[in-house]
C-alpha cells in the first residue's frame, strides 16, 4: 500500500468482494459483503437520527427541470453533474426530468404543501436513497456516478433552532465516525468557495486517509430562508405574522466505506471496525475431520451468535487459506479451535490488528471476544489518531506551504486572508491542495495570510482530497 496506494485500494475492494464493476460507466455493483457494511452503517446512523426525533420518508427519483431552476445558486452548482431524462416510453417529455443529484427542491415542494403554522414545525425528515451525479473520474465508493446515502432535510421556526440542528447533526457524524468507524476527523466550516450550492453555511467532517489525503466524510448545511423564499414556503408564527421557515440539510454516503478501507487497511487487505464488520468473529476449526471438532465449533458458534455476528468456516479449504482469506476481508477477531484446545477447554483468539494470539477458556469466551473486539476498535482509533497527528503540519510562510505541499503528504494548517483568489492560487501552484475547512478551534499561527501577506482572518486546514 505504501508503494502504490491507488492500486492497493482497487485490489482490496475487488479481492475482499466489496464491489464489482458494472456495464454502466462510473457505476458499481455493491456485493453482499460490501452491502452488509453499508447496512450496519445505516442501522447505526438511523438509530442516532431517530433518537433525536427524525423520521424517514421517501421522495421521487425525478425532479422536474422547472423545480430545480427555482433556486439559482443550487441549479448552477449541480448543472454540470445532472443526468437528464428526455424520453418516457416512446414519447418526448414535455418537460425534462433530472435524476436527483440531491433532494432539496423535492422536499421544498412537499414542505410547501404541509407547513402552514408554527404548530407544523419543526419538520425533521430524513431519506435513505440513491442519487446520481455524472462524475468524470470515478473510483468505487469514493466517487461514482450513482451512490447510496442518507439526506436529512429539516424546517425550523427560528434561525437559532436551525443553526443548532446544523451543528448538532455535524456532531452526530463526528461521533459516529469516531465511536463506530474508529476514525478521527477535523470538523469545521467550509469556505465560501467550497460551500454547498445554495447554502448560507456548510460544515464538514474531514478524516485523513492513511496516505495523508482528505476525504469529505459528511456535511451539514444551514440554508437560512433562501430555498423557502424561492419556493414560497411560509407559516403563521405565534404572533400571527407570516414567516419563512429556516432550513437545513445534512448527509453521509457510501463514501464512508472508502474511508474505512483507506484509514484502517494494511498490506494484507481490509481491517474492519468491529461495530460495522459483517463478520465480527470467524471460527476456524483445526483438524476438523477429527471426531467432535466440528460439533464443538458449531456449539461455540451458536453461543457466540447470541451476541456477535459470527461465521464458522467448515469448508475443505486449508487453515492457511482461511487465515489469509479472512485477513483480506478484515474480520476483526479469528477464533481457532482444535482437538487439543477442546481437551483443554480452551480456544485461541487472534486480533486482526495486532495479530496477537491469546489462549482463553471456553467458559469465558464471550467476555474474551468482547474484550478483543473493544481492543481492536481502540487500536484502530489510536493508529488513525497517530496518522492524523503525524501528517498535520504548520506553514507560516508561502515557501513553507509549497515545501510541505510538495514533500509531506497530509494536512497543512495555515493562516488565510479570506480572499478566494488566494485559495485558487494555492490550489493551482500546488497542483490540487485545497481548503478543507476553517476548524472550530482555530490556532493563531501568524498575523498574515500565507499566500498574499495581507492581514489574516482565519486559520484554515488545507489538503488534497478524494
Amino acid at each position: 500500500m505504501d508503494v502504490d496506494f491507488a492500486q492497493w485500494y482497487t485490489d482490496v475492494v475487488k479481492k475482499a468482494e466489496l464491489v464489482d464493476y458494472s456495464g454502466v460507466k462510473g457505476c458499481m455493483v455493491i456485493r453482499p459483503y460490501g452491502y452488509a457494511i453499508w447496512e450496519n452503517i445505516q442501522k447505526d446512523l438511523d438509530a442516532r437520527f431517530k433518537k433525536l426525533g427524525h423520521e424517514n420518508v421517501y421522495m421521487p427519483m425525478f425532479i422536474p427541470e422547472s423545480l430545480l431552476q427555482k433556486e439559482k445558486d443550487h441549479v448552477e452548482g449541480f448543472a454540470p453533474e445532472c443526468a437528464i431524462v428526455t424520453i418516457g416510453g416512446q414519447n418526448q417529455l414535455s418537460e425534462r426530468l433530472i435524476v436527483r443529484p440531491t433532494s432539496e427542491t423535492l422536499f421544498c415542494e412537499h414542505y410547501r404543501n404541509i407547513i402552514h403554522s408554527y404548530r407544523d414545525l419543526p419538520k425533521l425528515y430524513n431519506q435513505w436513497c440513491n442519487v446520481v451525479r455524472w462524475e468524470k473520474t470515478t473510483r468505487p465508493f469514493l466517487r461514482t456516478s450513482e451512490f447510496l446515502w442518507q439526506e436529512g432535510h429539516t424546517m425550523h421556526e427560528t434561525e437559532e433552532e436551525a443553526r443548532q440542528e446544523t451543528l448538532q447533526m455535524l456532531q452526530v457524524y463526528a461521533d459516529f465516525y469516531r465511536d463506530t468507524l474508529a476514525i478521527p476527523a477535523i470538523t469545521g466550516r467550509k469556505t465560501e468557495k467550497e460551500k454547498f450550492a445554495g447554502a448560507e453555511e456548510t460544515y464538514t467532517i474531514e478524516p485523513m486517509m492513511h496516505n495523508g489525503v482528505a476525504l469529505q466524510g459528511g456535511t451539514s448545511h444551514y440554508f437560512g430562508t433562501g430555498f423557502t423564499k424561492a419556493f414560497d414556503i411560509t407559516f403563521t408564527d405565534r404572533d400571527n405574522q407570516v414567516r419563512y421557515p429556516h432550513q437545513t440539510s445534512w448527509g453521509v454516503s457510501t463514501r464512508s466505506i472508502g474511508a474505512i478501507i483507506m484509514t484502517h487497511g494494511d498490506d494484507s487487505g481490509l481491517i474492519l471496525p468491529p461495530r460495522v464488520a459483517p463478520i465480527q468473529v470467524v471460527i476456524i476449526p483445526a483438524a476438523q475431520h477429527k471426531e467432535g471438532v466440528l460439533e464443538r465449533a458449531g456449539a461455540l458458534r451458536d453461543e457466540l451468535a447470541q451476541r456477535f455476528r459470527v461465521k464458522l468456516d467448515d469448508s475443505e479449504n486449508s487453515a492457511g487459506w482461511k487465515f489469509s482469506q479472512y485477513e483480506m476481508k478484515g474480520v476483526p477477531v479469528r477464533l481457532e479451535i482444535g482437538p487439543r484446545d477442546i481437551a483443554n477447554n480452551s480456544c485461541v483468539l487472534v486480533s486482526r490488528v495486532t495479530r496477537e494470539k491469546k489462549v482463553v477458556s471456553l467458559d469465558q469466551v464471550t467476555e474474551e471476544v468482547q474484550a478483543m473486539l473493544d481492543q481492536v476498535h481502540a487500536e484502530l482509533l489510536a493508529r488513525a489518531e497517530k496518522n492524523l497527528r503525524e501528517k498535520t503540519f504548520e506553514a507560516r510562510t508561502y515557501e513553507e506551504f509549497l515545501d510541505i505541499a510538495a514533500n509531506h503528504p497530509g494536512f497543512i494548517k495555515a493562516m488565510w486572508c479570506g480572499d478566494t483568489a488566494c485559495e485558487d492560487k494555492l490550489k493551482d501552484v500546488t497542483g490540487g491542495v485545497k481548503s478543507r475547512c476553517i476548524p472550530f478551534h482555530e490556532e493563531h499561527l501568524s498575523d498574515v495570510c500565507v499566500c498574499c501577506g495581507k492581514p489574516a482572518k482565519h486559520m484554515v486546514v488545507w489538503g488534497r482530497q478524494y
